[in-house]
């Protein structure tokens, strides 16, 4: 994987070329940005490079690293057990499914990887297994004699014990080694990993890049086509490829979030309809905490969509809706500025409480009955 192939991020391509021409190359590096910017795909085109310095064959070099499989490029990434792997998984058992998954699109995320492993209802992490792993590869020269570099994808994945030994490698590197964290929140490290790493923030693409790159990707579709799912994916290109690949990714959800707000608003009034709430909270319960995540940043969007369509913005507005007798315009006019805030708030508190293993439906039943009280509150 070369520059050549990450679009746009050209301020960020250049600053990684004068740190390797200037020979000031930091042993340990965060690269923050969410997956649809690329950040993946840069760190793996800086340690192309970084490997070619020693190189006796350059060419030799990019060919593997573009493959993925040069020995002195090591990648660590969150696992969970599978089918395949039932006991302390490590990323070097699943090399061979990371590379296939990096090369068909290095701007997949966190949870099309372990959608892609078969642990979608499960939540995957780096741990201390992991760590021990990298302390013996560590202790090897390396292969071509130069540099060796360790990409640490979804770094914020850590646990504890895993990255207290990771803090130990980044205080005392070993010679011409480099570590590249690569995160969409570097706050989530320990702050002793943050201060010792020096920190890249990467920004979304930029509208021109996106269409250029799926338009390369997806000849067969129409301008209109792209802009849409440009549009649909919030500036994500992760989320544009997958709509360009299935318009209907996200129509599932579409029908549980309907479903969802329908139930709520009557439950106002009807106090039978609360039995609709517990039903629901039971089957979004049953998909697994990270699809209940997805679901929730989806429901984030949904809301945010409809407040900018009450406000009359609808230049920002690509929203539109499959379900049958659900009319965006007319939900609209009850989200506003009022209670946006605290519906946002309430997902990421349940987003949060999902994450840190809370029981599901009791989470979700709460968020329910609190979204039935704000869904009704009066604009100021």
């Amino acid at each position: 994987m070369t520059y050549a192939d990450v679009p746009g991020q050209e301020k960020y391509k250049n600053h990684l070329r004068e740190t390797l021409e200037s020979g000031r190359i930091p042993h340990a590096q965060i690269f923050e940005g969410s997956s649809g910017s690329g950040s993946l795909a840069l760190a793996i085109s800086y340690a192309s490079e970084l490997l070619k310095i020693n190189a006796s064959s350059p060419e030799d070099t990019e060919r593997k690293c573009n493959a993925l499989v040069h020995p002195d490029l090591h990648f660590i990434f969150p696992v969970a057990t599978t089918s395949s792997v039932k006991k302390h998984p490590v990323s070097d058992l699943f090399l061979e499914q990371w590379r296939s998954f990096v090369l068909e699109n290095p701007f997949r995320d966190y949870f099309d990887w372990l959608t892609y492993i078969g642990a979608e209802k499960k939540q995957g992490q780096i741990g201390v297994d992991e760590s021990q792993a990298l302390l013996q590869k560590m202790s090897l020269k390396a292969y071509e004699g130069g540099y060796k570099v360790v990409i640490i994808w979804c770094a914020d994945r850590l646990n504890i014990s895993a990255s207290n030994k990771l803090l130990k490698l980044v205080e005392e590197p070993p010679e011409k080694t480099v570590f590249i964290l690569v995160t969409n929140s570097e706050e989530r490290l320990i702050s002793t990993i943050r201060s010792r790493c020096q920190l890249l923030t990467i920004p979304a693409l930029d509208k021109t890049s996106s269409k250029s790159y799926l338009k390369n990707k997806y000849s067969n579709k129409t301008e209109a086509e792209i802009e849409s799912a440009i549009n649909r994916g919030d500036g994500n290109i992760n989320e544009a490829l997958k709509l360009l690949k299935n318009p209907d990714e996200d129509y599932e959800f579409e029908k549980w979030f309907i479903t969802w707000v329908r139930a709520a608003f009557r439950a106002k009034g009807d106090a039978s309809v609360i039995e609709q709430l517990i039903d629901w909270s039971d089957e979004i319960a049953s998909k697994g905490r990270e699809t209940q995540k997805e679901f929730l940043s989806y429901c984030s969007q949904f809301f945010r969509q409809a407040l900018m369509m009450n406000y009359g913005l609808t230049s920002l507005n690509y929203l539109t809706t499959k379900t049958p007798g659900f009319d965006l315009t007319k939900f609209s006019p009850f989200i506003h500025g009022a209670n946006i805030e605290e519906i946002h708030k309430e997902l990421d508190k349940a987003s949060y409480h999902i994450e840190r293993n809370g029981n599901a439906k009791l989470i979700l039943l709460d968020t329910s009955i609190k979204l039935t009280r704000l869904l009704h509150q009066k604009t100021e």
